[in-house]
């Protein structure tokens, strides 16, 4: 019982630390009577600052806001399947409840979706990418960057053909990055609910643009 209410105020700043890099706000939303922008597929459309949106390119909008959420949530879900086997599913599954309900509340305060039946729906396609993110970032621990890369675009990216393949793959590296420094992290490091991720994508993008030693060498006749 004690673990349950530990991970519960752990996870709960945690989930903060995961949404902060994707948050946006929607001005209008608390203007009386004022419209609120919506973009090309409709989506009501925020203002957010910061590289996934000023760099990147994405647009704030509240499915932006949950797949850059995800990514984060991904990489602490990794380090609590390195705790003891009683413990990381509680972590786990108090993680997953603190981001839906702050998406939850993500959604009335900013959205103004006073109804329960259309939050839910939302909430519920949430969750059909929360779990199709766990499948293939799952596939890609184990296949290689490649795959890491083609899941980060069918899930943040929406597989657009206009991807910068160059910030895709300083995403990939920030994920290297961040799950190795996860990885050396002791338990109480991540369990005391103050775990910080680098959160400078920029950091990769010199890795990124060095030539690798393959493309270097010239092929000998």
């Amino acid at each position: 019982m004690t673990e349950t209410y530990v991970a519960y105020g752990a996870t709960q700043q945690l989930i903060k630390e995961c949404a902060r890099f994707g948050d946006y706000t929607i001005p209008q939303a608390l203007e009386k009577n004022a419209e609120i922008p919506r973009d090309e597929t409709g989506a009501h459309l925020g203002v957010g600052t910061g590289w996934w949106y000023e760099t990147l390119g994405l647009q704030p909008t509240f499915i932006n806001w949950a797949q850059i959420t995800f990514i984060h949530m991904y990489m602490l879900q990794v380090r609590f399947r390195m705790f003891p086997k009683t413990h990381a599913p509680v972590w786990i599954q108090h993680l997953t409840n603190h981001a839906f309900y702050a998406a939850e509340d993500r959604l009335v305060v900013w959205h103004q979706l006073n109804s329960n039946s259309l939050r839910q729906k939302y909430l519920k396609d949430m969750f059909s990418q929360w779990r199709a993110v766990l499948l293939s970032y799952d596939e890609a621990l184990v296949k290689g960057d490649a795959v890491l890369a083609a899941a980060l675009w069918r899930n943040l990216f929406a597989g657009r053909e206009d991807v910068d393949f160059e910030k895709l793959a300083q995403i990939v590296g920030y994920m290297r990055r961040e799950l190795h420094r996860l990885d050396l992290a002791r338990d109480d490091d991540v369990a005391n609910g103050e775990w910080k991720f680098g959160g400078d994508l920029a950091k990769e993008e010199g890795v990124v643009r060095t030539p690798s030693r393959m493309t270097m060498e010239v092929p000998k006749t």
